[in-house]
């Protein structure tokens, strides 16, 4: 299987991270990341959220203060007093974010003059840039009047919305009136230098609600403790709603300008935020990603793609807390994604090339992976090994220590072949490829003297019988065809008591026909010109036919009749059961339907095939046809071997519940024939026992056939299963099973298999006991 996931396993890492890669730096060029980016950012800050420190306060132009002076704009001798209250009170700085670009009451413009030259706190008056108005473009910029500029510092005001009106940066300079000014933030912050137009985000992490604040007509009118604001720096602004100047801010709805100002403030205090850009954190996760990409155990997986991506967050939100850098993770957060559903994609194709080339119950390649080392191979031949007894085997070791068992003979092989690949071609067969027959006979001389030792699995010594067949290598001939001939090769050899078998030419005539009879029973399956026969079952308590057993039969337009064994196996081996036994259903239900009319309540039983235990589509497709007509399905019963039912009980359990689930009842056919056990009656979903004939047939005659019809009856009985005797050929027969308590009977006392019609002819008259 290595060999088949190379071409596609060699490169894929390196080709997903190049992708990922790509990725991320198309989602950062793009303006892509940006949104999300967002997003994580203010994640980041309601992690990282904590009190403002206490050394700014605001005083607010609140309802309260604009009901008090009871007009607007207010005369600036409040602001006068504001300013003369704030300096007593010992305050550090003193910064408006208040328009005082137009000239008001020259009295009022004096007083407010005349406190700003007084010594004492620094005071800073806003400048900003608005729209042009009379209806010229552009922006012009906004300046206090000259009166009031002499005697304090100016600081920008601009507000940075994005796009979707949120505001996440502020400046730390910007150009007005032609020269580069600080910010207020800035300058409040004691931040110098920055060029103009230079922006930081600012950090929302802070809690603006923890910011002191103060309404301006208490500061006014003195009603405040002057210790609190002794040396503080004050921002004092507008934060009633009908002031109209509000944004909106992540985590915090719509705020206050003054507010932002505020918190922008508070981030530059612990140092202008640095940009530390998407470029390492992308790396971060190409490297994460890599790791990832080689991980296999699924757990592993699983916990790297969760632990990662967190990580990567978690270190851009211990950046922004202790090293006032910000790094955009969205890149690399995309680039992980992509890597991970890489990992999980490939992981996925790799399970489903595991499934398609890999035996499921040993973890030996299988068929298809044959197929691909015989066409890289193609001058070998291949050598096929069937187990003599395998369904023996089976019913008596059990599904695990079949499977151990088998790759103790796959290590004898490989011992004897030095090192030859071994594959599980058939449920029964293993195969390896060979150079030539001369080579295989000394191969195969020693490999039987090895077989001669039992094999040891679980804790038993097992004699292991294996019989061969080898098919030469041709020009021009496929895959195939040659693992096909050496399996012919080896059922001849078991057939004729042979040890190994050669397939030669001739042999192509049998595998012609076979083909031949295989389309010609496509063609008789799809025209529906097969036939079901049906042999009668005996209730013994009301002596009345109660059910049948569909048998599938084919009188072929050339061949005449051909018996069963014909072509029912050919049928099983190149993938037509399905079809067959589907077939066979659809009369069977179709003539139940037509004795339910007659006034006949019958049941019906149909051969189930082990090829179709654990198939997904004939499960579907025997739902549909259930549904599409009609008949209720506890009418109907599905006959399994007993060696196809133990070949996998584990499997064969879970596939005859998903039967039993839709109400077909399930029956063991040719009970007593192969290695029974109390364990697995116990273990499969059963409804009924058929006893083999060979064990009914003489039971009134010899006294331990007797015994063992008698017991597996009342065993039968104790589990809470019906009991079918077949094979009843004479009246002293029935007789012993009616006293023995069997339930039904079959065989040619009652009559052979015969057409639904004469079966509906057989329903209307007493029951013929003829031989």
């Amino acid at each position: 299987m290595t060999a088949v996931l190379c071409p596609i396993a060699r490169h894929w890492r390196l080709a997903a991270l190049a992708f990922s890669a790509m990725l991320g730096i198309l989602a950062a060029l793009s303006g892509f990341a940006r949104s999300p980016e967002h997003t994580l950012s203010a994640a980041s800050a309601q992690l990282r959220r904590h009190p403002a420190s206490g050394d700014l306060h605001i005083v607010e132009i609140d309802a309260r203060s604009i009901a008090a002076i009871d007009r607007w704009p207010w005369p600036r001798r409040n602001y006068a007093a504001v300013v003369d209250q704030l300096r007593r009170a010992g305050a550090a700085s003193i910064a408006f974010d208040v328009d005082f670009s137009s000239h008001s009451d020259p009295q009022d413009d004096a007083a407010f003059a005349a406190a700003l030259a007084r010594p004492g706190s620094s005071v800073i008056l806003p400048t900003f840039g608005q729209k042009a108005g009379g209806g010229r473009g552009g922006w012009t910029d906004s300046l206090p009047i000259p009166a009031l500029r002499e005697h304090a510092a100016l600081a920008a005001v601009s507000i940075l919305p994005d796009a979707d009106g949120a505001v996440r940066r502020a400046p730390i300079a910007t150009m007005t009136d032609g020269l580069p000014r600080p910010s207020l933030s800035a300058m409040i912050a004691g931040i110098s230098g920055g060029a103009a137009d230079s922006n930081f985000p600012v950090d929302y992490a802070i809690d603006p609600t923890t910011i002191p604040r103060h309404s301006f007509i208490d500061i006014r009118d003195g009603r405040f403790d002057p210790a609190a604001i002794a040396g503080k720096r004050v921002l004092i602004g507008a934060t009633a709603i009908e002031m109209g100047d509000r944004y909106a801010v992540p985590n915090y709805g719509v705020i206050p300008g003054v507010v932002i100002q505020a918190i922008a403030a508070e981030t530059l205090r612990a140092g202008v935020p640095r940009e530390g850009g998407w470029v390492l954190p992308l790396l971060f996760a190409l490297l994460c990603g890599w790791g990832i990409l080689h991980l296999r155990r699924s757990q592993a997986l699983f916990a790297a793609v969760i632990i990662a991506p967190a990580a990567l967050f978690g270190l851009s939100v211990i950046a922004r807390a202790f090293l006032a850098s910000r790094f955009p993770v969205v890149p690399g957060l995309i680039a992980l994604t992509s890597l991970s559903a890489a990992a999980y994609a490939m992981r996925i194709l790799v399970a489903a090339r595991k499934r398609r080339f890999e035996d499921l119950a040993t973890g030996l390649p299988n068929r298809h992976a044959m197929r691909g080392a015989v066409r890289a191979n193609a001058g070998l031949g291949v050598v096929a090994a069937r187990f003599a007894e395998y369904d023996k085997l089976a019913s008596a070791l059990g599904d695990r220590a079949t499977m151990d068992l088998i790759h103790r003979v796959c290590e004898r092989i490989a011992m004897v072949t030095g090192g030859e690949t071994v594959f599980r071609v058939e449920h029964r067969v293993l195969a390896w490829q060979c150079d030539d027959a001369e080579q295989l006979e000394i191969a195969l001389a020693t490999l039987r003297a090895l077989m001669l030792s039992p094999v040891e699995v679980a804790g038993r010594r097992v004699d292991v019988s294996l019989v061969y067949g080898f098919s030469p290598a041709r020009a021009h001939e496929d895959a195939d065809g040659t693992i096909a001939r050496a399996l012919l090769a080896a059922d001849q050899a078991l057939a004729l008591g042979q040890n190994w078998q050669v397939h030669d030419a001739q042999d192509d005539e049998t595998v012609d026909r076979e083909l031949s009879l295989l389309g010609e029973l496509d063609e008789a399956i799809a025209n529906r010109e097969l036939d079901v026969h049906y042999q009668p079952k005996l209730c013994l308590k009301t002596n009345l036919i109660a059910s049948v057993e569909a048998l599938v039969r084919w009188n072929h337009p050339t061949r005449g009749p051909l018996r069963p064994d014909l072509f029912v196996p050919l049928a099983e081996r190149n993938g037509r059961i399905a079809g067959l036994t589907l077939h066979v259903l659809e009369r069977t239900i179709s003539d139940l339907h037509t004795w339910k009319v007659q006034g006949h309540a019958m049941t019906a039983a149909v051969n189930l095939s082990a090829k179709l235990l654990n198939s997904a589509t004939f499960l579907a497709e025997l739902r549909s046809l259930i549904e599409t007509s009609g008949i209720a399905p506890h009418v109907l019963t599905f006959e399994v071997t007993e060696s196809a039912a133990m070949t996998n009980a584990a499997e064969a359990a879970a596939a005859l519940e998903s039967f039993q689930a839709m109400g077909i009842a399930i029956s063991i056919d040719d009970y007593g024939t192969g290695q029974s056990t109390l364990s697995y009656l116990k273990q499969l979903p059963l409804d009924e026992l058929k006893i083999d004939r060979s064990f009914v047939q003489f039971a009134h005659q010899n006294r331990s056939d007797g015994v063992l019809v008698q017991s597996t009856i009342n065993l039968a009985h104790e589990l809470g299963l019906k009991v079918v005797a077949e094979g009843v050929e004479d009246p002293e027969c029935m007789a012993f099973l009616r006293a023995a308590g069997c339930d039904m009977i079959q065989g040619y006392l009652i009559s052979k298999a015969v057409p639904a019609k004469a079966l509906s002819a057989l329903l209307e008259r007493p029951v013929s006991m003829a031989a």
